[in-house]
Parts: structure tokens; C-alpha cells; sequence
């Protein structure tokens, strides 16, 4: 095939393509022959590939049909639009959902810790945790520079990365049923041993100290992925009119959110551990930030929550990314 002819006899069509594309605005009659081109071109593409798939024109071609294609298609919102969506609209619409799981999860934690504290405390209890020595260099300096023992931003990561990883294994592992639940005893019994250990040489004070300006929001966080983990579980579980694949599936897709949310949350609560517990602040101030943290992602998702649900919001993905449901009986 003679290509410089193909090229000759055909440019026509290109250029009005390429015309009818960059235009703002289309008629119908516009419209019809934009769709008509695209298809006449599609041809000339086919032809020149079977020739030479590689060649300059083939390329050419297939630009040009990608442009039309997403003229008559629509194009996708733009990464701005979608990250306002997610963090206005599908985020606190996600959080909003799991709210009283998660203070009945945070409620349950505690009471978990306490006991364990008590526990402790008992005669006898203390001293088969370890030699003297050594508890009372844990509450007089191991508990303490553990906070400062590495650099601040370091530290910060760390902890970060940590949380992180734990609160994504609660969402994504929730759908056992068990790992959540695990995760939450693991941490109450750490949380309430040291506690206890604190409290028998009368470093109590020391503890909440030094646990509260980051464990207000970092304790909040896993209890919100442990709520989702279980969320996702009991879908299946008890999934009412839907089917147990369709509510696992739209469960799933919508609380991934909170792991993709979390990761932020605790970076926050990683900073705050980082700078401001191991800090010189007056201890009034350490744990009034700490508090702040916690009552603004409260406010965010009481406020921004309840209008992003009222709106018909879950978390879930958009109707384009999520697909098209099957009506079942």
C-alpha cells in the first residue's frame, strides 16, 4: 500500500476530527459526524496497522481516536475533584457510619485495660512480672526515654508506620471476625499491665502523662479500624435484604475508606507522640493538644459525617468505579 496516498486521500477526515474535538461546544449535527469520523477513522487505523503497527501514523491515529473517544465519553473528574470528594464526602460519610461501634469498641477496650490494671495491682500479682530491679528501672527510666530515646521525626515515622500497618490489617482482616477482636485484647493487656505496673510504684501520673497527648487520638484510631473490620464481618454474617457477596462487596469497598483514612489520623498521632509527649511542655499543654487532635476529628465526622450521609453518601466508590448492581428478589 502506497501510504503517502492513503495519507493524502485521508487527511481530510483527520483535520475534521481533530477540529470537531478542540471545539467547545457541538451541535447535533456536530455531534453525528463527530461519531461518524471516529468510526472512519478507527478504519484508516486498522488498515495501517495491519501494514505497519509501529509506524508514526498509526500513532498518530490512535491519539487522535483517544481524544474523540473521551470527547463523546466524558472525561473522569479531575485528582483535585476526586480528593475533595474523598476527604468532604467519602471519608467522614465512612467515619460518620461507625460511630457508636466505635465508642462501644473504645468502651470495651478500656474496661479491658482496667481489669488488667487491677489485676496488677493484687499481691503477689507485680512481683511475678519480673525482678525488682528491674520493674523499677522500667517505670523510673525505660517507660519514659522510650519517647525521646530516638530523634523526634524519626520516632514520629516509626510509630506512624506501625499504627498504620496495624489499623489496615483490622479493616482488611476484619471480615474474619477475630484478627479486630485480637488486635483490640492484644493492646488492652500491654496497655493495662503498664498501667498497673505504673501504678504500683506510684507513677500514675507519669503514665497518663506520657500515653494521653498521642493515645487520645491513636487509641480512637484503632478502635475506628477495629469498628470497620467488625463492620465489614457482620455484612456477611447478617447482610439483610442484599446478598452476602453484594453486602460484603459494598461494605468492603466503603470502609477500605477508613484505612485510607486512618493512615492520615495517625500520622497526626504519630507527630504528636514524636514532638509533643516527649516534649518540654508544661503537661497542661501536652495533653491539651493531645485532646484538641482527638475533638477535631470528632468534630470532623459528627459535622462533615451527617451531611455527607443525609446527602446519600457511604464511602463507598463512585457509580462509574463501582459498577452496575444485579436487582435480585
Amino acid at each position: 500500500m502506497d501510504v503517502d496516498a492513503f495519507i493524502a486521500v485521508h487527511r481530510g477526515d483527520w483535520q475534521r476530527l481533530d477540529e470537531l474535538v478542540g471545539r467547545r461546544r457541538l451541535d447535533g449535527a456536530e455531534s453525528d459526524e463527530l461519531l461518524v469520523l471516529y468510526q472512519r477513522v478507527s478504519t484508516h487505523l486498522s488498515i495501517i496497522r495491519s501494514v505497519d503497527p509501529e509506524s508514526a501514523l498509526s500513532g498518530s491515529l490512535s491519539t487522535r481516536l483517544s481524544r474523540a473517544r473521551t470527547r463523546f465519553t466524558g472525561a473522569r473528574s479531575n485528582t483535585l475533584e476526586d480528593i475533595a470528594t474523598f476527604f468532604v464526602f467519602a471519608l467522614p460519610a465512612a467515619f460518620y457510619r461507625i460511630r457508636w461501634l466505635t465508642v462501644a469498641v473504645g468502651v470495651l477496650f478500656l474496661a479491658v485495660t482496667s481489669l488488667y490494671a487491677l489485676w496488677v495491682g493484687t499481691p503477689g500479682v507485680i512481683q511475678a512480672l519480673g525482678p525488682e530491679e528491674d520493674l523499677r528501672r522500667y517505670v523510673e527510666e525505660d517507660f519514659v526515654d522510650y519517647y525521646s530515646e530516638n530523634p523526634a521525626a524519626s520516632f514520629a515515622g516509626l510509630v506512624w508506620t506501625n499504627n498504620a500497618w496495624i489499623a489496615l490489617q483490622a479493616v482488611a482482616f476484619g471480615v474474619t471476625g477475630i484478627w479486630p477482636a485480637f488486635i483490640l485484647y492484644q493492646n488492652a493487656q500491654g496497655l493495662g499491665i503498664a498501667a498497673g505496673t505504673m501504678a504500683s510504684y506510684d507513677k500514675f501520673d507519669v503514665f497518663l502523662l506520657y500515653i494521653l497527648p498521642h493515645g487520645f487520638m491513636e487509641l480512637t484510631a484503632i478502635f475506628i479500624a477495629a469498628a470497620a473490620g467488625l463492620r465489614i464481618f457482620w455484612s456477611w454474617v447478617a447482610p439483610g435484604r442484599r446478598s452476602r457477596s453484594v453486602a460484603l462487596a459494598q461494605e468492603g469497598r466503603a470502609l477500605i475508606t477508613v484505612a485510607l483514612g486512618l493512615v492520615l489520623v495517625l500520622l497526626v498521632s504519630g507527630v504528636v507522640e514524636g514532638f509533643v509527649t516527649p516534649s518540654g511542655l508544661p503537661p497542661w499543654l501536652r495533653l491539651t493538644i493531645g485532646f484538641l487532635v482527638l475533638a477535631a476529628y470528632w468534630a470532623y465526622t459528627l459535622i462533615l459525617g451527617r451531611r455527607a450521609v443525609a446527602a446519600g453518601h457511604r464511602g463507598d466508590l463512585g457509580a462509574v468505579d463501582r459498577g452496575d448492581a444485579v436487582i435480585t428478589a
